[in-house]
């Protein structure tokens, strides 16, 4: 049984996909860019801004799932530079702690409204017994 994951306090979707959708206790996060929910604008400023961004879009995803980010199993990370790498690890290292997620990481030629950044996951939610 698979149910759909929705929060105004990410980027409404944007295309024929939904922000998350959950079967059983797993969560497949669609693509995060660094949207602001608000104004469905991209934020404004550097590459750090950008992916600092698109980590508080899966934090509200994730939360909307019933979980948090440190539930994510898999993560992502798609860069239009991978020379911005570095500051991808920095960003990651404040919103997760050991262990960490399996990640693949890897540069692609554009990304949606010409963002720096995407990433996308999955989410395993703890069991409830």
């Amino acid at each position: 049984m698979k149910s759909i994951i929705s929060t105004d306090k990410a980027p409404s979707a944007i295309g024929t996909y939904s922000q998350a959708v959950k079967v059983n206790n797993t969560v497949y996060l669609s693509g995060q860019i660094p949207l602001i929910a608000e104004t469905m604008e991209v934020v404004e400023g550097d590459f750090s801004a950008q992916a600092e961004q698109v980590f508080k879009n899966l934090v509200a995803v994730c939360e909307a799932a019933g979980g948090e980010i440190n539930d994510m199993v898999k993560v992502n990370i798609f860069l239009t530079d991978l020379s911005n790498f570095a500051t991808v690890n920095e960003i990651m290292s404040r919103y997760f702690t050991q262990p960490y997620p399996a990640r693949a990481a890897v540069q692609v030629s554009r990304l949606p409204k010409d963002v720096a950044i995407e990433i996308d996951g999955i989410l395993e939610l703890p069991s409830v017994n």
